[in-house]
């Protein structure tokens, strides 16, 4: 097999799922809804499944058409099909600060998801009322991963990374006041955190986080 397809406006990574483990996936946002459409098809004659970030309820509604057993879900703005052929070891934790921050982490976890991770949601337990995260902290401790979603000042990631033993991924969002600087603020934090073992992602990259992590895991289950 070639490792790409020429399909006019793309060259479609046929190869991707070969080399990485993982079929390639489509950034909806910026592409027609035919565009879509055309690439996702091609993904699942060839791999059985397909996924789209960024995708608009049109682009939803055109692929479950075809696709009655797809799923777009609007909080997340994912369209999946198709699930991992196999389950990967371990948990993956998702934990926000608050609920505003629930679109990126459920783009997180729709992703990792979609990768063969299972999924734990632990949502709106930010510092400012610290005792919600503390009584979580035995449940977060108890994941392989853990990807830490906050706004603000983004002060959630440096409290978890102290919490736990495991990869700590830490995703900006761009939620907040002013000063907030629409994210940048919340990245600058996360990324001069004084927590070991905390990596950062770009602001509202909920599907990089997602992706990170099951990446991690597949390394496990190829060492076991």
């Amino acid at each position: 097999m070639n490792e790409f397809e020429d399909l006019g406006f793309c060259k479609l990574d046929v190869g991707r799922n070969e080399r990485t483990g993982h079929p390639e996936v489509v950034f909806g946002q910026g592409k027609t809804t035919d565009q879509v459409e055309t690439i996702f098809t091609r993904l699942v004659e060839i791999h059985g499944r397909a996924l789209v970030t960024r995708a608009s309820e049109e682009m939803g509604e055109r692929i479950l058409a075809k696709y009655p057993e797809a799923r777009y879900d609007e909080v997340s703005r994912l369209i999946s099909f198709g699930e991992s052929a196999r389950k990967l070891p371990g948990k993956v934790a998702i934990v926000t600060g608050g609920t505003s921050d629930i679109p990126v982490a459920e783009e997180a976890a729709g992703t990792a998801a979609w990768m063969g991770c299972e999924i734990d949601r632990i949502y709106d337990v930010g510092v400012a009322g610290i005792e919600r995260l503390l009584s979580q902290k035995d449940r977060i401790r108890e994941a392989s991963v853990v990807i830490a979603v906050a706004g603000m000042e983004g002060a959630l990631v440096s409290v978890v990374g102290g919490l736990v033993r495991r990869p700590v991924i830490a995703v900006p969002t761009s939620v907040g006041y002013g000063a907030n600087l629409q994210g940048i603020t919340t990245l600058l934090a996360m990324m001069t955190s004084c927590a070991a073992g905390v990596t950062v992602v770009n602001i509202d990259n909920g599907f990089g986080a997602g992706f990170q992590s099951a990446m991690i895991l597949q390394l496990v289950a190829e060492g076991t």
